[in-house]
């Protein structure tokens, strides 16, 4: 039998109440990739899924709502853009406790989505505007942008032979949300006489001054080499979504480089925040710029 609307309003408040939002995330985000593996929907195969898709995926296939309740206002073969108006348990819930659906849904929802889509393509990424969102709007605006991950970790391949030229150690990283690049930076380690200057600390702390705000949920930090545990630490304080980068710690180890061998997933297994870490990317281009 389904659950009617008040009863989903009642367990969202109890929800809400009982449990600290990074374990609610976590529920979510497990279920949500436990409905993907289950329920394929002959989508196995598919080497460019298209954002359409993955609209139609997360809100009819797994929510069961309709496109009357989702508007379209803007398509493109890269993006999909809407409004929704759905009837909304956790709207209902945040206004039953008093909460603000920023901090709510920005906290519980907006990985644990990511996590769905990123089982389909991870290229895809969900993003959500916290000035359109109910009860401040009539509705609340979303989208889906496909990322094209090697153009934006060429950018980071830039900035690392910038790096090189200047005297430094030849790392690049990129922060982006969706397609908008926030924050592009190499390491300066050397030239500015200071070890904390590793390309990925230059670039979050570029992205923040950009966006006004140190919380970098939706954001994607794409990096030539692997973040080392400092850096892959700040990821976590920064609160990003996704980690990728081009070649890994171990095989710059084997290539002579000093490194501290522990894997960005060992720092995020550890840690309070769920963040996406994906390696490989553009791997031959990033692996000759430490030969």
């Amino acid at each position: 039998m389904e659950k009617n609307f008040e009863t989903e309003v009642d367990q969202q408040v109890e929800r809400l109440r009982n449990n600290p939002y990074r374990e609610i995330e976590r529920q979510v985000a497990e279920k949500r990739v436990a409905w993907f593996k289950e329920n394929r929907l002959g989508i196995e195969g598919l080497t460019s899924p298209s954002p359409r898709l993955a609209y139609e995926l997360l809100f009819f296939d797994y929510m069961g709502l309709s496109s009357d309740e989702l508007p379209v206002v803007s398509e493109t073969e890269e993006t999909i853009e809407w409004l929704s108006r759905n009837a909304c348990p956790t709207l209902e819930a945040c206004q039953a406790l008093g909460l603000d659906t920023r901090d709510v849904c920005r906290a519980v929802y907006e990985k644990s989505t990511q996590a769905l889509l990123s089982q389909l393509d991870p290229q895809l990424r969900f993003l959500r505007s916290y000035e359109e969102i109910r009860p401040h709007a009539a509705h609340c605006r979303e989208r889906i942008a496909r990322v094209d991950f090697e153009g934006m970790m060429a950018m980071a391949l830039e900035e690392a032979k910038v790096s090189k030229r200047e005297g430094n150690k030849g790392y690049g990283a990129v922060v982006a949300i969706g397609n908008e690049v926030i924050g592009r930076a190499h390491d300066t380690a050397i030239t500015e006489k200071d070890p904390s200057l590793h390309a990925e600390l230059n670039a979050i702390r570029q992205a923040v001054h950009t966006i006004g705000d140190a919380d970098l949920s939706g954001a994607v930090l794409f990096s030539t080499c692997e973040p080392c545990p400092m850096c892959s630490s700040l990821a976590v304080w920064a609160n990003l979504t996704t980690v990728v980068y081009g070649v890994s710690i171990q095989e710059t180890v084997q290539m002579g480089r000093s490194r501290i061998q522990v894997s960005s997933k060992k720092i995020v297994e550890r840690s309070p925040v769920m963040v996406e870490v994906i390696g490989g990317v553009l791997r031959e281009e990033c692996l000759s710029l430490y030969i």
